[in-house]
């Protein structure tokens, strides 16, 4: 039986994966495993069924990718929230990005500035304030801690990127009453 990988956007985190899983099962369409940004299908799909899926995936805020450059942006999404949610080695986004992806980084910067209309590295930052955001609101990690975690040289220096970001300092933000916290996949 022939493998079609289906590349989805917004598909970021585990509870995504399952959501996947449901609509396929749902549909009745036989798969090999879901994992982060994409499906393995075990047949190709029917225009009929590609249109179902689609109408599926975008109810709960997912998306076919059916182009090369975003699918591979996609996956370059998908690297970035993996790292930030999980890494705790801090290597070079190029050699990150390079490794996973098996192209060169000057043509995924250049691909990725071109679709979302921002640099990796200013996305990759937006991530990492808002998991900074998440870590502060558990209250269970020091400033210090949280900026360690997410590879910033300094809790300075993530106070002075938090507040560039979002106008105030982790310190104010850990103090409000009401958050302003996004997800990863809407960032």
């Amino acid at each position: 039986m022939a493998e079609n990988i289906v590349h989805i956007k917004n598909v970021v985190c585990g509870r995504c994966i399952a959501t996947v899983e449901d609509i396929l099962s749902k549909l009745e369409i036989p798969y090999k495993n879901v994992s982060l940004g994409e499906a393995s299908l075990l047949k190709d799909l029917s225009a009929e069924e590609n249109d179902l899926l689609k109408l599926e995936l975008e109810k709960v805020g997912f998306e076919l990718i059916e182009t090369k450059n975003k699918r591979i942006v996609n996956h370059i999404k998908s690297v970035l929230i993996d790292e930030v949610s999980n890494s705790t080695d801090h290597k070079k986004l190029s050699e990150i990005l390079s490794t996973q992806l098996h192209y060169d980084y000057s043509h995924i910067t250049n691909l990725f500035t071109a679709e979302e209309g921002q640099s990796i590295q200013s996305y990759f930052n937006k991530l990492k304030i808002e998991k900074a955001k998440e870590l502060l609101e558990y209250d269970e990690l020091s400033i210090a801690e949280i900026a360690y975690q997410l590879g910033f040289s300094t809790a300075a220096y993530l106070s002075t990127s938090f507040k560039k970001q979002t106008g105030i300092t982790p310190s104010e933000y850990k103090k409000m009453q009401i958050k302003g916290r996004k997800g990863l996949d809407s960032v």
